[in-house]
């Protein structure tokens, strides 16, 4: 798959909802890793995670007084079925023909159908029962902003993880896609087969055209990092206007949501930033000199 859908597919999730995609989910993002983000791919490069023992050392080398080991990232509750869309993508229910093809659709625990804008890209992302892991807020971010070994990287504040999820990137054909996350059937006389018993979830998906990801653990284990937060430390100077001094920040607004290392994307994911639509949705973004 071209790179540049991939990074495509990131950016579209990100402007709705402020997150970043893991486009491999099987491939672990942990709480408190840090690096910066390919530019050319959006995936996150790890260089280390703050809950390293050699991490640590950094903070005693530079006389912060913080022991990390006493703040563990904390673990929030299982959460209803979690679908992220992206502009331009319009939400139907499953129609009647589509519905009769899922055995058991009754008791899909997700189903629907998603119409795509022609002419423009949109994408889908769908996360069964996710739980959030983060940082405890409040509390680690302020000592972190004093490591210079983390001046300009990216940190991953929270992730979520999930046993099941389905990725969708709609073409510009005006396309559509049918999604339903359904019990599986039990094999006839499959030994240890009791009454009421499956073999777990799968997904049903009709997408003539677009691209597909999905996955099911088998045995239903939060095996699959789909989303995750970053946030850089903001510059280390104090900032004027007019005449007074702005209050500085503190806490966890010494950490901010930056925007993406690339500039706006044309609907092949590349940059294109003399795009006049693409000028209109940011009209203050100068050309390159």
């Amino acid at each position: 798959m071209p790179s540049y859908m991939q990074r495509k597919y990131i950016d579209l999730i990100r402007q709705v909802s402020s997150k970043w995609v893991n486009w491999d989910p099987p491939i672990e993002i942990r709480v408190g890793a840090y690096g910066t983000v390919d530019k050319e791919t959006g995936e996150l490069i790890v260089e280390g995670n703050i809950y390293d023992p050699e991490f640590q050392g950094e903070l005693d080398k530079q006389g912060v007084k913080f022991n990390l080991a006493d703040y563990p990232p904390q673990e929030g509750p299982i959460e209803d079925d979690f679908i992220i869309a992206s502009r331009g993508a319009k939400r139907q229910d499953l129609s009647a023909d589509k519905a009769a093809d899922v055995p058991d659709i009754a008791n899909a625990s997700v189903k629907g159908q998603w119409l795509f804008q022609r002419g423009k890209r949109g994408a889908v992302l769908i996360m069964h029962n996710p739980r959030q892991v983060f940082l405890p807020p409040n509390v680690i971010l302020e000592p972190l902003y004093q490591v210079d070994k983390l001046i300009d990287k990216w940190l991953v504040t929270s992730i979520h993880l999930c046993p099941a999820y389905s990725m969708y990137l709609s073409d510009m054909s005006g396309d559509k896609v049918s999604l339903a996350l359904v019990a599986q059937a039990p094999i006839a006389g499959a030994v240890g087969d009791t009454a009421g018993a499956n073999d777990g979830l799968s997904w049903s998906v009709d997408a003539r055209t677009g691209l597909v990801r999905k996955a099911c653990d088998p045995a239903g284990n939060y095996s699959f990092t789909t989303l995750y937060s970053l946030r850089r430390p903001i510059k280390r100077f104090r900032r004027f206007i007019r005449d007074t001094i702005r209050p500085d920040p503190t806490g966890d607004e010494l950490w901010f949501n930056d925007s993406p290392p690339w500039d706006p994307l044309d609907e092949e994911g590349e940059e294109d930033e003399f795009d006049p639509a693409i000028r209109a949705v940011d009209p203050f973004k100068r050309p390159a000199p």
